[in-house]
């Protein structure tokens, strides 16, 4: 009889709830040393934005990212899948079109078996076929926890460029999945989640967030983000601090899984939730009648491979919801939010 492993059972953490909490990520990105001069630099750490971009001086530039996590599913070709989709999402938010990704492996080579480890590129090779780039190579190393990720470049026309910190006053915001996974997948390592909710979780999972390239392409497009393992929470108040501005989230506007709510009656809650939430409720205010208990629980949820976080100008946003619209997001073209001036709080759930 062979062995059935469960992926997530040797690892302490969970796909992009693995991040290191913001709090702690600035002192580690802080530098004392004098900044060197890249002109051709065009987004790099001075930022916090989803990749470095580097022009290439013909009208293009280059996007170049890297993520990589710890199982967020128990199935070996999922987790590739999985972790596959979330690194080449990072091009996407920038505007962006992948065009090649290597490989980053981790494997306890005397815990986990090596076919194991094979299924888990096998996932990742599906995935990247379906972005039309190649899995070109990587690099491995025998580690404690199963280990899995991409670096990834792309392609922008520089003017086509998003950031994340370019956000104006008066965009309105909209977003292209719903938020809980950080929700269902603890569920998952708990061994609670339902076969029915298991499925919709690897189906938002392993999608790709291929309208980013498109959305590049609108002028109306000010600045764009993918919601990661900051939850929509953190990476709004990203946006809003990097643009000198504020933001206003109107809740009952989120889209939210509502099997996410299921298990919250059960207070399953990612353990990366209660640091997201540490890192920014001094910046967060809460408008009249919402529920905060529920809010602290599904904004800072953190997402893998999560939707993208978008700033339009009102002029523009019938032409974006027509392109989701072409792309299947009917249910995702209502605003949840929109830039304000900078207030006392950062962010502001109404």
């Amino acid at each position: 009889m062979s062995t059935e492993y469960k992926l997530t059972q040797y690892s302490h953490g969970a796909g992009c709830g693995c991040k290191i909490a913001p709090a702690v990520l600035e002192t580690i990105l802080h530098s004392d040393l004098p900044a060197s001069d890249f002109p051709s630099l065009l987004v790099g750490n001075s930022s916090k934005d989803d990749a470095a971009v580097y022009d290439l001086g013909n009208g293009q530039a280059l996007i170049s990212t890297t993520d990589f996590f710890m199982p967020i599913v128990d199935d070996a070709f999922d987790f590739g899948r999985i972790a596959a989709a979330n690194a080449i999402s990072d091009v996407y938010a920038m505007g962006g079109t992948p065009t090649l990704a290597i490989a980053i492996l981790g494997w306890p080579v005397e815990q986990l078996p090596a076919n194991l480890a094979k299924a888990v590129l096998e996932g990742a090779r599906s995935i990247c076929a379906e972005a039309h780039i190649p899995l070109a190579g990587g690099h491995s190393i025998d580690s404690k926890e199963p280990i899995f990720g991409l670096s990834v470049n792309g392609l922008v026309a520089t003017n086509h460029l998003k950031q994340n910190n370019t956000a104006q006053e008066g965009d309105v915001l909209l977003m292209t999945k719903p938020l809980g996974v950080g929700i269902l997948s603890t569920a998952m390592k708990r061994g609670v989640l339902a076969a029915e909710h298991q499925t919709a979780l690897i189906q938002q999972l392993t999608t790709l967030n291929m309208i980013g390239a498109t959305l590049g392409q609108i002028e109306g497009v000010h600045a764009m983000t993918d919601i990661t393992g900051f939850g929509l929470l953190g990476h709004c108040m990203e946006m809003a601090e990097g643009s000198g501005l504020g933001a206003e989230l109107h809740y009952q506007q989120v889209p939210i899984l509502e099997s996410a709510r299921t298990y919250l009656k059960d207070r399953i809650v990612p353990d990366a939730t209660y640091r997201n939430w540490n890192s920014y409720n001094a910046q967060t205010g809460f408008g009249a009648g919402v529920n905060v208990m529920e809010a602290f629980s599904i904004l800072p949820d953190p997402q893998t491979n999560g939707g993208l976080l978008i700033a339009v100008a009102p002029t523009a946003l019938a032409e974006v919801q027509a392109i989701f619209q072409a792309n299947g997001l009917d249910a995702f073209t209502q605003p949840i939010g929109r830039m304000t001036a900078a207030g006392e709080k950062r962010v502001i759930i109404n």
